[in-house]
């Protein structure tokens, strides 16, 4: 397998193997079921689906209750894609097999954790990209601590230009950690801790690939 869906549950701390205090994060992973394969043939592409996290058949539509009643299984609230380029690969796995944590990471080794950022709504420029503002309250000013500056030029070019960094909604966005270590897995509790923060709030989902 090349990845698997989980839930953030919130931060603790291991030694590692030198004696060092290390601060983790603890996902919740595990019993996500194959839930579609894509070929090559058919849709021009090698990918798994898998789903995670069980839903109320009443609030699941009708054309994805027929879906997951192709895989024997009950409604999910997530289903995300997996790539999968190697040859021979989609043969290993088939629809509605469960796919644990211990099927897929073990300890010490590397993966990548992909989640949505929380969200801080409209901010301003100090806060969203680290400006010092304009300076202080000398000289007659009195309300320039957190102001963005100059944002163009003057009769020319007689604009702003496109991506200049001012004011605006902050967080919400999909972010990628890489090289995250798996400090410990827990098969009979389905649960991996990663060294290192990640991003998301408590109870979110995550995306855990290697």
């Amino acid at each position: 397998m090349i990845g698997i869906i989980g839930k953030k549950i919130g931060m603790t701390s291991l030694y590692d193997s030198e004696g060092r205090k290390q601060a983790c994060t603890v996902i919740q992973g595990g019993a996500c079921v194959v839930t579609q394969l894509k070929t090559m043939s058919v849709d021009g592409y090698s990918a798994i689906q898998l789903s995670y996290d069980d839903k109320k058949e009443k609030n699941t539509t009708k054309p994805l209750r027929g879906h997951f009643s192709k895989a024997a299984t009950t409604p999910k609230r997530k289903l995300v894609e997996f790539r999968c380029e190697e040859e021979g690969f989609l043969q290993e796995v088939v629809l509605g097999q469960v796919i644990r944590v211990e099927n897929v990471f073990s300890e010490g080794e590397f993966i990548d954790v992909i989640g949505t950022s929380k969200g801080k709504g409209f901010q301003g420029v100090v806060k969203r990209h680290g400006f010092s503002g304009v300076g202080g309250r000398s000289h007659g000013q009195h309300n320039r601590e957190r102001a963005p500056g100059s944002v163009g030029a003057s009769s020319f070019p007689s604009r702003v230009f496109k991506g200049m960094r001012m004011a605006g909604r902050t967080g919400g966005q999909r972010v990628k950690i890489a090289n995250l270590k798996v400090m410990k897995v827990l098969p009979e509790k389905d649960l991996v801790v990663l060294r290192g923060s990640i991003p998301g709030a408590n109870n979110s989902y995550v995306i855990l690939e290697k």
